[in-house]
């Protein structure tokens, strides 16, 4: 019986996994789950034969973990089980915020270099401050070492109050910070600022729990400036909560426009709409969306679209539009099931096919030439279409460019840049100032002379001709991104090179 008793549970599991009893009547749960049992027969079978025969003793937490994983592969690539660390992972970056020590940082060699300490976070409160090599998070070397990037968060997040010993170095000298965790505030805006008198610019990253919140407030900043119109960036905003795409929408639509329905077998149409309140019904917008665009920036777009209140710029979005509902287990584990479809207001299911080449679907786009011919998107294929199609530049890169990117040459530059100029970098605040500064900074020269003595890249040929304008306004933007102005200044730097960009401006 107590072999029996570890079977009967897992398949209750799938059982409840597949029909989703968690949300039936009573009554009806019954039902399903005596035809379920019938239908599910040979998974119990093939399972207890497991327990009662197999050579060896039964690792059960392993079998079960791998069932659920395979049930749910077999329904379709979205519906997912997760384990308790990665749960949890996934639902404090959607929630807005985590216990860490609030920095952020690349790695543009070998050792990870802070980029921007948080305000009011633990590091900056005990004075870690941008260009600090990160050497050794308590008594682990983390330099040096090719230290995989998403271990060295690890050891650095944990729960509020708990301590954390971080050594740096900066300059020639190694600093221990004893720091103290603390809630640190993740953010889904990017950057936001105008790019000229009348035009506003936001960069969205996700659909996080202080999505709406922190995007109303900035877009409230931006009017404050004189905006009348603004350009929202989704591209490769993989989405997240759901009612965050409802809220963003609302902001934009008059009372009873519709904003999205959803359907699905086991769940009639639901349709949500605007109730008028929006703050922003009257000021101009531009979405700009990529292959990289899924879910909630999906909903957003479509909505905007069908509604006629938004010009969308830039190529067909990823088309990810199905629904996932979380169901929780005690263990701290839990699943996303897909119940349903999202569709725009006017019909047009945003989930694009699920078949063997779903996985593969990006790339197929590149081969069947989609991504430099707007007669290549179709509708059927799922996804949200751009009204202004704006192709891939393929003629900005030859190989030096690819041999820079390969080696991070550009990121080392500019960490070693900021290394022999923090003190002017940082006493910028002006984005005025800023371009003056790199305008007379000599870059270029010292750029060419950083890739031909650390790495051995020198472009041959018309190499440097062709790819000068793209890679000196990259650097710029990476320079730039270490003054007081951060992101707002990578973001507004890059704009310059941006075709999709300059589509959007050109039409307003």
């Amino acid at each position: 019986m107590k072999n029996n008793s570890f079977l009967i549970l897992l398949v209750g599991i799938l059982i409840g996994v597949a029909f989703m009893f968690t949300f039936s009547r009573v009554s009806e749960s019954r039902r399903v789950l005596k035809t379920a049992t019938r239908d599910w027969r040979k998974l119990y079978l093939v399972l207890q034969t497991v327990d009662n025969h197999y050579v060896d003793s039964v690792d059960r937490q392993k079998v079960s973990e791998a069932a659920i994983d395979a049930a749910l592969a077999a329904l379709d690539p979205h519906s997912v089980y997760m384990p308790p660390q990665k749960l949890e992972d996934a639902e404090q970056d959607l929630a807005g915020n985590f216990s860490g020590i609030g920095i952020q940082f690349n790695v543009p060699n070998d050792t990870a270099v802070v980029i921007e300490v948080i305000p009011g976070g633990p590091a900056e409160k005990i004075g870690m401050q941008a260009g600090d090599r990160l050497l050794k998070v308590d008594t682990t070397n983390i330099a040096g070492v090719r230290f995989p990037q998403d271990s060295m968060v690890r050891r650095m997040k944990g729960p509020s109050g708990t301590r954390v010993l971080v050594t740096v170095k900066r300059g020639n000298e190694e600093i221990p910070f004893d720091i103290t965790r603390d809630k640190i505030p993740t953010h889904s805006v990017d950057a936001a600022f105008m790019v000229n008198d009348t035009t506003g610019f936001l960069r969205l990253s996700k659909f996080a729990r202080t999505t709406y919140e922190e995007f109303a407030r900035a877009t409230l900043e931006l009017q404050a400036a004189g905006m009348k119109h603004l350009i929202v960036d989704l591209r490769d905003n993989s989405g997240g909560y759901f009612d965050q795409a409802l809220l963003l929408s609302n902001l934009f639509l008059p009372k009873g426009k519709e904003i999205v329905y959803l359907e699905g077998l086991h769940r009639k149409r639901e349709s949500f709409k605007a109730d008028g309140k929006g703050l922003f019904q009257d000021t101009g917008l531009t979405l700009l969306v990529s292959d990289g665009s899924a879910s909630s920036s999906e909903i957003f777009a479509g909505a905007m679209q069908d509604n006629r209140r938004a010009t969308l710029v830039g190529r067909r979005t990823y088309g990810k539009g199905l629904v996932q509902e979380p169901v929780y287990f005690t263990d701290g584990s839990g699943i996303r099931l897909t119940v349903a479809r999202y569709y725009t207001p006017s019909g047009r299911c945003i989930q694009k096919p699920i078949n063997d080449d779903y996985a593969y679907d990006i790339y197929y786009r590149y081969a069947n030439g989609e991504m430099v011919n707007a007669d290549s998107m179709h509708v059927a294929n799922g996804g949200i279409l751009p009204d202004i199609f704006v192709p891939m530049d393929t003629t900005k890169v030859e190989s030096f460019y690819i041999n820079c990117n390969k080696k991070a040459t550009t990121m080392r530059f500019a960490s070693a840049w900021f290394d022999a100029h923090k003190k002017e970098l940082q006493a910028i605040d002006n984005y005025d100032d800023l371009l003056k500064y790199l305008d007379g900074a000599g870059l270029e020269r010292q750029f060419l002379a950083f890739a031909r003595e650390r790495d051995g890249l020198a472009p041959k040929g018309r190499e440097w001709e062709v790819e000068r304008s793209y890679m000196m306004t990259q650097i710029r933007a990476l320079v730039g991104r270490y003054s007081k102005l951060g992101d707002n200044a990578f973001y507004h730097l890059y704009l310059s090179t941006d075709e999709v960009f300059k589509a959007a401006m050109a039409h307003i």
